[in-house]
């Protein structure tokens, strides 16, 4: 084989390896909403499912956990929607306490995979893009790169999916991406399990609604609930405050040098 062949057999294997992991995640989200699997992550689906995902549980319980941690997994990946809403499931099927731990697991595991593949496939090119500022942006969070990461993800007021990106381009390291993610999410994703233990009562209380409205000859007589709803301003208070306590080092840091 030639100089030339192989040069450009290494370049067309460097395209691939760089962008075939960024298409197939791609792929993934466009066919989610190509085929309406987005409906099978609903309140609707579950609550309509709620008897036979019971009973395939309770008959299947370790095929059960590994299916939910393969979704949550490809689901975090793929930037999918619905995280809030399976993690809150898992705590009504698995128990607060098992949902909460595979799904700390799961969702650092599929934020790892799309914090690589952002690395690999855009990552240089939006740092040339970006000019000087990315630069200067990249070294102040690099200071305190894990007491940032830990902010992001105790405070729910940024995307998921973003936080689980953004770091890719402002030079964080995979060792403190992956700790930063794993500690930083586990408040949150227990809290959210512990909320899926009274879901019961949210599903039989939209069942009776429905079961009235369509008696009174109701048209429209879907239900209502929203995930959103679950969170009350006391837990957004007490992740606010967790998300200051990991920003107190870097006061501390800052006040020392004045």
């Amino acid at each position: 084989m030639s100089n030339v062949t192989k040069g450009t057999s290494v370049v067309v294997g460097e395209i691939l390896k760089k962008h075939v992991p960024l298409a197939v995640l791609i792929l993934l989200f466009v066919l989610f909403f190509a085929f309406r699997l987005d409906q099978y992550l609903s309140f609707d689906f579950f609550s309509e499912n709620r008897d036979r995902l019971l009973e395939f549980v309770q008959q299947n319980y370790v095929a059960s956990i590994s299916l939910y941690f393969f979704l949550y997994v490809i689901a975090v990946a793929a930037s999918l929607p619905g995280g809030l809403l399976l993690t809150i499931c898992g705590g009504f099927l698995f128990g607060w306490i098992v949902a909460g731990m595979v799904t700390v697991v799961a969702a650092t595991i599929g934020a790892t995979v799309l914090f690589l593949i952002a690395v690999s496939s855009i990552g240089d090119l939006l740092r040339q893009k970006a000019g000087p500022w990315l630069g200067r942006l990249e070294k102040g969070f690099q200071e305190n790169a894990m007491n940032y990461l830990l902010f992001l993800r105790l405070v729910p007021a940024f995307p998921f999916w973003l936080v689980n990106i953004a770091p890719a381009f402002l030079g964080v390291s995979l060792r403190t991406y992956i700790i930063g993610t794993f500690f930083g999410i586990i408040p949150g994703t227990f809290v959210f399990a512990y909320l899926g233990t009274g879901l019961d009562s949210v599903i039989v209380e939209q069942q009776k609604k429905v079961a009235v409205c369509t008696a009174g000859g109701g048209a429209d007589c879907a239900q209502s609930f929203d995930v959103g709803s679950l969170v009350t301003k006391e837990i957004i208070l007490s992740f606010v405050a967790l998300g200051v306590v990991s920003l107190i080092p870097i006061v501390v840091k800052r006040f020392r040098k004045i």
